[in-house]
């Protein structure tokens, strides 16, 4: 006579142990892919960063301490060029930097969020120099320094947010002495 073979797991542990190693790797694989993909798509925006900064602000990004935290409203690449006539190789460019720097660093992070108020609500910081900027949003969702509006959002260059503007912050006095010499007194 033929007996029935009875296949239980406490008689056979090591089919047990296979089968919870095995789901136990899938389940590992799976987690650590989704894991990875999470990472890329979130660290993807970084490289579309560095274009829009430019040379001349990545040169006053790096005047900044590392270890503490800044806003910089930073001038696009085209309002140096603009605004104060700048280019890299300007001998006196690194001088002109230093006092956008003074003007435009807030030493504090300020988050768009930390501006997400009535639209007619505006924010005072004092810049590094004692400057005042006037922190608001527009219709657009843009972030306005001093009348000037933000190309870019909130961008997190090491312990410094960065907003893009698109002008150069100032006051009278610097203005004054960057503007050109239109007066031609020969006569």
């Amino acid at each position: 006579m033929m007996r029935r073979r009875k296949i239980r797991a406490s008689k056979n542990p090591v089919k047990l142990i296979c089968i919870i190693v095995t789901v136990s790797f899938i389940i590992v694989q799976i987690i650590s892919a989704l894991l990875q993909l999470t990472s890329t798509i979130s660290s993807s925006p970084k490289p579309v960063m560095k274009p829009s900064i430019g040379e001349l602000g990545e040169t006053v990004i790096g005047m900044l301490p590392e270890d503490l935290a800044f806003t910089l409203f930073l001038p696009s690449e085209e309002a140096f060029r603009r605004d104060l006539r700048l280019d890299r190789n300007d001998s006196d460019s690194y001088a002109t930097l230093t006092r956008v720097l003074g003007f435009s660093a807030v030493p504090r992070w300020i988050s768009t969020a930390d501006l997400d108020l009535d639209l007619d609500l505006e924010r005072v910081y004092g810049s590094i120099s004692g400057f005042d900027l006037v922190v608001s949003k527009d219709l657009k969702g843009r972030v306005v320094v001093n009348g000037v509006a933000s190309e870019k959002k909130g961008l997190r260059k090491g312990s410094v947010v960065v907003y893009v503007i698109d002008g150069v912050l100032m006051d009278a006095e610097f203005r004054q002495s960057v503007q050109p010499d239109d007066d031609d007194d020969d006569g």
